[in-house]
């Protein structure tokens, strides 16, 4: 195998590939990237048999072939390479050399025949989206899947498509999480739940521009087409959460709030909050305003927040860590806020419309908290 190309054609491959590659494997050939150069097109795979990406570039091929290379050595080699055209080359004994202005490197490859591959996955049934969209609605739930490995269920995604409605959900047993999109061209109604690990690389891969992302789900497998790169993964089995009945159809309150004013309020108390000195905070509806407070062992916090409507003495507990990162996900100015009483949970939604719903389950707050 012969090929060149510019350092960071070859770098941006392989941040993209080595994402899927395992630190420590039984199976060392798992720890490494399969290079495989064909006609004027490169094509780095990373594979650790639940999740696999492959991603393509063109270069110029002088000689075609395949080889495997350790992706921890040869990713640190590229990254500190100098800017210019970096040429490989493979001989017959698998002795590769790396060259680059002045720097050579010369590793062993490995022989890419054992190599596994990747899950084959139909692609007659899918559907597409932007990827600004994906990427939003992953990065609007990724933070409530559960890494509770006894109900693996839960470390996913649910990806639900029912007429033109994608939802996705995400849930841990102490809150849920929301996102819906239309989306057109759907060829029928369908269920699956992704990792939570594999979104997390697909919110990564995933650009801003309006390009198409491609999803071709099967009965086992998930295929994302962005681009040049393709991310092959398991789906998880098991029952999901029923979260239609798991979010309250009636409320005793509704009242509006300043998103970014009340993110802040909630900051200020948690400055006494560590993972060390867990303690819920405290929040008192009284009127228009809601009255935040801590107690820890290093001290107490205070602090006040204006809210539009009126709920008149309502005190509930709320970990700080869960609320704070429902707010930032909702990215409005202004959220609305339901509730019905100190032991049920409150609900994050949009003024207008359903574009995302969070539930956060409230904490049961002690008389000295």
């Amino acid at each position: 195998m012969k090929f060149s190309c510019e350092k960071e054609t070859l770098l941006n491959l392989l941040n993209i590939a080595s994402r899927a590659v395992t630190g420590k494997s039984s199976m060392p050939l798992l720890e490494g990237l399969l290079l495989a150069a064909d006609a004027d097109t490169l094509t780095i795979t990373g594979y650790d048999l639940s999740m696999g990406i492959r991603t393509t570039a063109q270069v110029d091929v002088v000689e075609p072939g395949r080889i495997v290379l350790n992706s921890r050595l040869f990713c640190d080699i590229v990254r500190k390479l100098p800017q210019d055209v970096v040429y490989l080359e493979t001989d017959d004994k698998l002795m590769t050399t790396i060259k680059c202005g002045r720097s050579v490197f010369n590793l062993m490859a490995s022989e890419a025949d054992e190599y596994p591959a990747l899950a084959d996955v139909a692609s007659d049934k899918g559907l597409s989206l932007p990827q600004p969209i994906l990427k939003s609605m992953i990065a609007q739930t990724i933070f409530s899947v559960s890494d509770n490995e006894s109900k693996p269920i839960h470390t996913g995604c649910l990806f639900e498509i029912e007429g033109s409605r994608l939802n996705v959900v995400a849930v841990d047993g102490y809150r849920l999480s929301v996102r819906r999109e239309t989306v057109e061209g759907v060829p029928g109604d369908m269920k699956f739940v992704v990792p939570g690990t594999s979104l997390r690389e697909i919110e990564r891969i995933l650009d801003d521009d309006d390009d198409i992302v491609e999803i071709f789900p099967d009965s086992k497998n998930i295929l994302f087409r962005i681009g040049s790169t393709t991310l092959i993964t398991r789906l998880i089995d098991g029952e999901f959460l029923n979260y239609r009945a798991a979010i309250p159809k009636e409320f005793e309150h509704e009242v509006s709030a300043d998103r970014q004013e009340l993110i802040q309020c909630i900051e200020r108390v948690s400055l006494i909050v560590s993972e060390k000195l867990k303690n819920p905070i405290r929040f008192h509806f009284d009127g228009s305003y809601v009255q935040m407070s801590c107690v820890t062992a290093i001290g107490k916090s205070y602090d006040e927040c204006p809210f539009d409507g009126s709920i008149e003495n309502l005190e509930i507990g709320f970990n700080n860590r869960y609320i704070l990162e429902a707010l930032r996900a909702a990215g409005d100015e202004q959220v609305k806020l339901q509730l019905k009483g100190a032991l049920n949970p409150m609900i994050i939604s949009p003024m207008e419309g359903d574009k995302y719903t969070y539930l956060v389950l409230p904490v049961r707050l002690k008389a000295n908290d």
